[in-house]
């Protein structure tokens, strides 16, 4: 028996070839499903719908699933170790990180961490339950996504479900606020995890690749959409303003992600000579680039993105983490490159405070978090919700009311809509206007 290839509800009754790969049919699985068309219409930094340039959920998806399909590739011709594996965490299989990475967002909810951010604190305050984009996930993957004969979501393999699993926990741990639900890590993550004796709280191979890969995709694509739309202004009196310099400096010592590994040691004046310096270093690069493309602006852009894309994909490698397991990082010269590490992460920041940060982003958030929260309160209360949601959640929350409440069922609802399904119900309900009802959801 290959565990890598088990299935969670092997005993499901389901029409499958059996000329595919157990992973071709996971991609099918994937590709196919409404959970992986609905990202088309939500928000990756700019709203879905804002422009037919602008990168949503799924083109995000698609482009990190390139990068780590490619890297994967890479890997397992320059690493030995991953010819022979021991152990199957430690194994690198294309295939399976193409998968993990197209999954990776699903479980986002409308208006990109806005979403997220409302929908946790309407959850964890009022009814004591948590929501997290990576957790809710599983639910879609493990229960929510449907197939017949199937009652376990998608039914992928332990492969790719683990390597989807970048934050190894559950949520019900002390002072864990990344990981998976309890019913799905108990249901099955847990035990997938026992049964490839993987070390505790580390995650695979893969997911690592997978993790890392988003990284890079957010570092450059975002910053791309960015230039695009005029937040990040490629002038010297932009990127040598030391406000700038000092809003990405505050937003890596508060990332609610928590500390960052990259900066241990680093006091603030430090960090505040590397920002400045990547940030020269980013505006001459592009000043010889702009050159070299003939004073293009677009040509500029894209072969920004693609230099930066590449050298973050060569450098990715593989060491050991010292306490006997492995580690997908930045390498150079046998050793891990904890300068092109902080310089990630503060191409990240850049984006964040120049995007989320505008004021006028600020205010289609706080658009999106009264739609949110007025939606959670047609909803949650459980007689007034079965009349406003459709039949088949209403049925699918009568068979399973035993595992879970009704106020996660509505989170479930709401986080699995586009921005404008959300804006379309949110019009229905209160606004003057609403439309046919003899339109289809």
């Amino acid at each position: 028996m290959d565990i890598r290839k088990i299935r969670l509800d092997e005993g499901g009754k389901v029409h499958t070839s059996e000329a595919r790969d157990e992973y071709e049919k996971d991609y099918a699985r994937l590709v196919q499903s409404p959970a992986f068309r609905r990202l088309q219409g939500k928000s990756q930094v700019f709203g879905a719908g804002t422009g037919d340039y602008y990168r949503t959920r799924l083109t995000h998806s698609l482009e990190v699933s390139q990068i780590a399909r490619e890297s994967a590739r890479r890997l397992h011709r320059s690493y030995p170790m991953l010819q022979k594996p021991e152990h199957p965490g430690l194994m690198m299989e294309p295939e399976v990180v193409e998968c993990a990475a197209l999954a990776h967002d699903l479980g986002h909810p409308p208006f990109g961490h806005k979403g997220e951010e409302v929908l946790h604190r309407l959850l964890s305050k009022r009814h004591g339950m948590p929501y997290e984009g990576n957790a809710q996930n599983f639910r879609i993957l493990m229960f929510l996504e449907k197939r017949a004969g199937s009652d376990s979501g998608l039914d992928l393999t332990a492969a790719v479900l683990l390597a989807i699993n970048k934050y190894p926990h559950c949520l019900n741990e002390p002072g864990v606020t990344k990981g998976v639900y309890e019913m799905e890590w108990e249901g099955g993550i847990r035990r997938l995890r026992e049964l490839w004796d993987m070390p505790k709280g580390r995650a695979t191979l893969e997911a690592q690749l997978m993790d890392l890969c988003d990284d890079i995709a957010y570092s450059t694509h975002d910053i791309e959409d960015g230039i695009r739309a005029g937040k990040i202004l490629m002038s010297p009196g932009f990127f040598e303003d030391d406000r700038l310099a000092e809003l990405i400096v505050q937003e890596i010592e508060h990332d609610p992600s928590g500390p960052n590994r990259a900066w241990d040691g680093i006091d603030r004046e430090r960090m505040t000579g590397m920002v400045k310096r990547v940030l020269a270093e980013y505006y001459e690069q592009w000043t010889t680039v702009f050159r070299e493309t003939g004073r293009e602006p677009s040509r500029t852009r894209r072969e920004m993105k693609a230099r930066w894309v590449g050298l973050f994909a060569s450098r990715v490698g593989i060491l050991d983490d010292g306490q006997g397991w492995k580690r997908v990082t930045f390498v150079k010269d046998g050793e891990e490159d904890m300068d092109l590490l902080r310089t990630m992460e503060i191409l990240k920041k850049l984006a964040w405070v120049t995007l989320i940060k505008d004021f006028r982003v600020q205010r289609l958030q706080k658009r999106s978090e009264i739609m949110l929260t007025r939606l959670w309160e047609s909803f949650a209360d459980r007689e007034t919700g079965k009349l406003l949601l459709p039949p088949d959640w209403v049925q699918s929350y009568e068979r399973q009311k035993g595992s879970w409440p009704w106020e996660r069922l509505a989170a479930d609802y709401i986080a699995g809509m586009t921005d404008a399904y959300a804006e379309k119900v949110y019009t229905e309900l209160y606004a003057s206007r609403s439309g046919s009802i003899y339109e289809r959801d």
